[in-house]
């Protein structure tokens, strides 16, 4: 298997979905950090989708039924209030395209047993992407200094990661003007609404039915999310 063809298998998964009712909100970003991209023996980072049914608001019960492998990283999401779309798209472009960023954690999963993925492993399972809480704190782009936000990750009140936006391809933005960039080579434009996950700030933890997690930014505030039993709210 190829690039092309994992990317296609991704495609397909969601041109399945659509046909179910779901609908595209956004993207994801992945393999954004040097450790990561040296696991894997890759240069550059993987993208997948967001659906609609992969958005929890914070605070609601979180079903891990849902999921097969969850595991949490936190993330400044950018949420757009107008098209993006490359080549040549530039930080000043991108920046002009964010209406503001959220605090929030991304749930990722995985079919492949006990997380021993290669790249195109997770590019064809959509970027492991299993879904996002999203925090309620709006913050204008151009109030923060993404690249020099500290971020905590608390599980059950343990900490149990730091981080900063450096650790996202030296800043998230970077991370949205490189998924600009590669979508529209492909003829895909991020529209207005939707929401981009640009990269964790630090490693995943695994999660289980009974857990707590809350990440914390410097001047971006706080994300909680709650997992519960079985596959409803």
């Amino acid at each position: 298997m190829t690039l092309e063809d994992a990317y296609a298998v991704q495609l397909l998964q969601m041109e399945r979905r659509r046909a179910e009712g779901r609908t595209v909100t956004g993207h994801k970003v992945g393999l954004t950090s040097v450790a990561m991209q040296r696991l894997l023996g890759v240069s550059e980072p993987d993208y997948g989708h967001l659906l609609d049914d992969f958005v929890h608001l914070e605070h609601a019960p979180v079903p891990v039924g849902r999921f097969l492998q969850p595991r949490i990283e936190p993330e400044v999401a950018f949420v757009l209030d107008a098209p993006l779309r490359g080549p040549g798209v530039s930080v000043a472009d991108a920046l002009r395209a964010v209406a503001f960023v959220l605090p929030a954690l991304e749930i990722v999963d995985s079919r492949i047993r006990d997380w021993r993925i290669g790249l195109l492993d997770t590019i064809a399972d959509n970027a492991s992407s299993g879904g996002v809480v999203l925090g309620s704190t709006p913050t204008p782009v151009g109030e923060v200094d993404l690249r020099r936000v500290g971020a905590t990750l608390h599980r059950n009140a343990e900490l149990v990661g730091t981080g900063v936006g450096g650790a996202v391809l030296g800043s998230p933005v970077t991370a949205l003007v490189w998924l600009a960039n590669t979508l529209g080579a492909r003829g895909v434009t991020l529209e207005a609404g939707h929401v981009v996950l640009p990269g964790a700030v630090c490693a995943m933890v695994p999660v289980a039915a009974g857990d707590t997690v809350t990440a914390t930014f410097a001047g971006l505030g706080s994300v909680t999310a709650r997992f519960v039993p079985g596959d409803q709210p």
